[in-house]
């Protein structure tokens, strides 16, 4: 995407930004950005993977959830901010993607983000398209904060996350070898990182920022260096059931890659859904001479 058109996308987040307790509309951010509302549309998409009224209802309800849990305002006053008409209303739409209404996850106390402020990169324009351009490495503690970073851009495929608690995680993780991360070429900053287990044959975090999400080979790319430390075995990753609203692409994406879907199960006391792929397909794969990646 050329950096003229990143732009025009960074000044409509921006008048998202300004405007979330606000009176917003198309018609309004797409001038802001410059563009048509046909263009933005496109445009918004391509960068970060949803819908403008998408970002603008994930970034909505988050700040609501923040509220919610550092608060004591009345939920009637938090839905109207939050651009609802009604506390009825607002109630359906925060339990749809936070899976408890909003007086019950109040009285839980604690905050998690569907969807933080979305920051673009620059970076992400000197990448090429092909899986064969991400650099895969372990990933070592001086690559803490840059995967810190790039968990708050993809905190979308991670409900219930509590930063403290995946710190101290990731850094075990490192400890034992078993953290993995991509990196933009001529970057700093990660396109993607992997975490897994080799007893189970689960990978455990699998990431990829928004922008290389779309025509990138970044987590077939991390799957198949996970499938290299864990030869032989199926692997296993944990996503959103089928028809979840708070999924923005993640299920879809996996199946794409060759994941099949298994078992329910709950994390974190959030309803998710294994997925497994299987090593018998990667054998027949490299039988028939095809691409894994």
């Amino acid at each position: 995407m050329e950096s003229t058109n990143l732009r025009a996308v960074e000044r409509a987040i921006a008048h998202i930004e300004a405007h979330l307790g606000g009176k917003l509309d198309l018609d309004e951010v797409a001038r802001a950005a410059g563009y048509s509302k046909f263009h933005l549309h496109r445009l918004f998409g391509e960068v970060t993977g949803m819908t403008v009224h998408a970002y603008v209802s994930r970034r909505r309800l988050t700040e609501a959830a923040f509220a919610l849990a550092r608060s004591e305002r009345p939920i009637v006053d938090i839905a109207r901010e939050a651009g609802y008409d009604n506390q009825q209303t607002f109630s359906a739409a925060f339990t749809a993607l936070y899976k408890v209404p909003p007086a019950r996850y109040r009285a839980r106390g604690s905050f998690y983000p569907l969807q933080l402020p979305f920051s673009l990169r620059s970076s992400a324009l000197r990448a090429g398209k092909g899986a064969d351009v991400w650099t895969v490495e372990r990933a070592a503690l001086s690559d803490v904060a840059a995967w810190m970073e790039l968990l708050r851009f993809a905190v979308d495929n991670f409900p219930c996350l509590d930063e403290d608690e995946h710190e101290a995680w990731l850094r075990r993780a490192i400890d034992r070898g078993c953290a993995l991360v991509a990196r933009e070429p001529g970057s700093a900053s990660l396109a993607g990182a992997a975490a897994f287990t080799r007893e189970r044959g689960s990978i455990d975090f699998l990431a990829v920022h928004p922008q290389h999400r779309r025509a990138s080979g970044v987590a077939c790319t991390l799957v198949e260096a996970v499938r290299d430390e864990v030869p032989g075995r199926d692997l296993t990753i944990a996503t959103y059931r089928a028809g979840d609203r708070a999924d923005t692409g993640h299920r879809r994406r996996l199946e794409e890659i060759g994941f099949e879907a298994a078992d329910m199960a709950e994390e974190f006391g959030y309803p998710v859904q294994r997925f497994v792929l299987r090593a018998a397909a990667r054998r027949e794969e490299e039988r028939e001479g095809g691409d894994v990646r």
